[in-house]
């Protein structure tokens, strides 16, 4: 593999941005970034440690579940998971975060960038609460860039459009788990649990 060592060896095969890629950064939530937030069910949010492990991790909930508490400021709520709590581990040694929101059907993106706490309780806590669970714990994310990603790799990988989707392509999430994670379970065990009732477990953990 060539590999690439140095920035000058990146920008001579990138080339740089262009004014309006590189002046698009804001500091602060403009009212089209609190509309976006509004209307979106979906975000990642990227970590690192301390030890420079890296992680990844999706949260969802009905959209607008993101509050934003003033102009630089939003707040995620937890739900209930599998308690590796990875991503927040990493906040804990290293505040810095990026975040990643999606809006189904748009293939444009919102990206936030900034600096992380946790907090387990506040007021705004009331207003966030789902199906009768007010959530354990909230992230707060003080913005320092934030600014709307092009299209074009949701285009690219048609995303959004129903007739490219083969979601029987993979293992289903039994079959996984039994491979993989839940080995001491039978089969059908683990088709009941990941079945029809699943989605009304999601807010229990």
């Amino acid at each position: 593999m060539a590999e690439i060592g140095s920035v000058e060896e990146l920008r001579e095969l990138l080339g740089e941005p262009d004014a309006r890629a590189a002046g698009k950064v804001r500091s602060s939530l403009h009212e089209h970034d609190k509309e976006w937030l509004a209307h979106s069910p979906f975000c990642v949010i990227s970590t690192a440690g301390g030890n420079g492990w890296c992680d990844a991790s999706p949260k969802g909930d009905p959209p607008g579940f993101v509050r934003v508490l003033d102009d630089t400021t939003i707040a995620i709520p937890e739900r209930p998971g599998n308690r590796r709590a990875d991503g927040y581990l990493n906040i804990l040694a290293n505040p810095r975060v990026g975040l990643l929101f999606l809006i189904p059907g748009r293939a444009d993106t919102l990206r936030i960038n900034g600096r992380a706490r946790l907090v387990k309780d506040a007021p705004f806590f009331d207003t966030m609460v789902v199906k009768g669970h007010r959530p354990r714990l909230a992230l707060v994310v003080e913005a320092e860039e934030v600014f709307f990603h092009c299209a074009k790799s949701l285009l690219r990988s048609a995303l959004w459009k129903p007739e490219t989707w083969d979601p029987q392509a993979v293992a289903s999430p039994a079959r996984i788990a039994k491979s993989l994670i839940r080995k001491d379970q039978t089969l059908e065990e683990l088709e009941a649990y990941y079945g029809d009732g699943y989605e009304a477990k999601v807010y229990r953990g």
